[in-house]
């Protein structure tokens, strides 16, 4: 095959037929999928009942630093750095045109184990469907869920659950999650995505706050479906706490749960459900598997505000992550079977946490000093300075415990990820 021809291919979406073949062989042999250095796991290998894996989008170690200033003070510590175990990931894609990684690549390194172009989710370079970890887990019995402040089906929980060329095509990877993956909890924003244009649901069309945001979908009325499934569908934080037992659909805005801009020029991190609040459902639900199960658990306000180099937005993002990784701890605490991990996808915005000095060339646009922010606990304080409003390719921090979390030690590259949590999918 030609070189362009190759190039063409890949960003071609894979027919429904490959689609459906790929789900036939992850039910039939969840073991393939797994890239070459995989462990197998035999009798005397621990494995965990439970994965929480969560993802703080954009977030490398300068990110943590900064919050670990702001939120825990000089010689603090994070909830996410009391794990015992830490290491680090890198994080290239196989692209011809990047060495960057987006989103949708770093995620498909996670959930399938090979490394893939920018745009893809859980597709190899040629578009052809990949295993994944979600489908692998419910192939063996346990629940499945994801959780997030992003479109549900955006990149990083679509790798997961959902196999497509081209990220953009949300409609379709919410219509994986409903008829072909099948997920026990979807809780997130990016209503606009499962609805018909010109139907809106509980989030209006052209809201005042972004008018760009409205139904889009291309693939029916998805909720309906997702009802007729058997999901409970809730779009309020009310409804999500009487939600009973059982599947779970939540989408609770039209698309990312926040307004991603510039700080001061309409930046709102408010989620209508907050979430810490959503994983604490999510676990609720899941724990009632006798099996077991996989949650996939994403901050997106890390990496959306880097991108506006809005560094008050990504504090305040980190401090929900925060939250978050409690609520994750405090299960992983009456739940030793669990194997809890905590890493980024990639960096965003070149962060670096400066010293507050009023002689230092702060300069403008994206090279511009952002603050000062409070050092919790004392009088000092930082400022935080950007080198890009997009992504950088330094190594992301990983911190785990729980059965196999040793695993993350030292430096590994971000396909690492599948080769751990698929040991945890296997049958106790």
């Amino acid at each position: 095959m030609s070189l362009d021809a190759r190039r063409a291919r890949r960003f071609a979406a894979p027919s429904a037929a490959a689609v459906a073949a790929a789900v036939v062989t992850m039910v039939v042999n969840p073991t393939l999928g797994a890239s070459a250095s995989a462990p197998q796991a035999t009798a005397k290998t621990p494995t965990a009942k439970n994965v929480i894996f969560i993802n703080g989008d954009g977030m490398g170690a300068a990110t943590r630093q900064a919050a670990r200033l702001h939120l825990a003070g000089l010689g603090g510590q994070l909830a996410m750095d009391k794990l015992p175990v830490s290491g680090q990931l890198t994080t290239e894609p196989d692209d011809p045109k990047a060495v960057v990684t987006d989103s949708a690549a770093a995620a498909t390194a996670w959930a399938t184990g090979e490394k893939t172009y920018n745009g893809a989710i859980s597709v190899d370079v040629d578009g052809n469907p990949l295993a994944t970890l979600g489908q692998q887990a419910k192939a063996a019995g346990k629940a499945t869920g994801l959780v997030t402040t992003a479109q549900v089906t955006d990149a990083s929980p679509a790798a997961f659950f959902s196999n497509t060329a081209n990220r953009s095509a949300q409609d379709e990877i919410a219509r994986q999650y409903i008829e072909v993956s099948k997920p026990d909890v979807i809780l997130g924003g990016g209503e606009d995505w499962w609805l018909p244009a010109g139907s809106a649901g509980a989030f209006k069309d052209q809201p005042a706050e972004d008018p760009s945001e409205a139904s889009k979908g291309t693939k029916g009325d998805l909720i309906k479906k997702a009802k007729k499934a058997g999901y409970s569908y809730v779009n309020s934080a009310d409804q999500l706490s009487r939600a009973k037992n059982g599947k779970l659909l939540g989408l609770f805005a039209n698309e990312e749960m926040f307004q991603q801009r510039p700080e001061g020029q309409g930046d709102v991190y408010s989620p209508v459900v907050g979430l810490s609040t959503m994983t604490s459902k999510a676990l609720g639900t899941l724990d009632k598997n006798k099996k077991g199960f996989f949650l996939m658990v994403e901050e997106e306000g890390v990496d959306e505000f880097a991108h506006a180099n809005n560094g008050a937005r990504v504090l305040q993002s980190m401090q929900e992550l925060e939250k978050t990784v409690a609520v994750a701890r405090a299960y992983v605490a009456t739940h030793p079977d669990t194997l809890l991990v905590i890493t980024g996808d990639h960096e965003t915005g070149g962060l670096a946490v400066e010293e507050s000095d009023a002689a230092d060339e702060s300069g403008t646009g994206v090279s511009a000093e952002d603050g000062p922010f409070d050092i919790r606990g004392s009088e000092k304080k930082f400022y935080i300075d950007w080198t890009t409003s997009g992504h950088t390719g330094v190594d992301v921090p990983v911190t785990a415990v729980g059965p196999l979390s040793d695993r993350f030690t030292g430096k590994h590259p971000n396909t690492h990820v599948y080769d751990v949590l698929r040991q945890s999918l296997t049958r106790r």
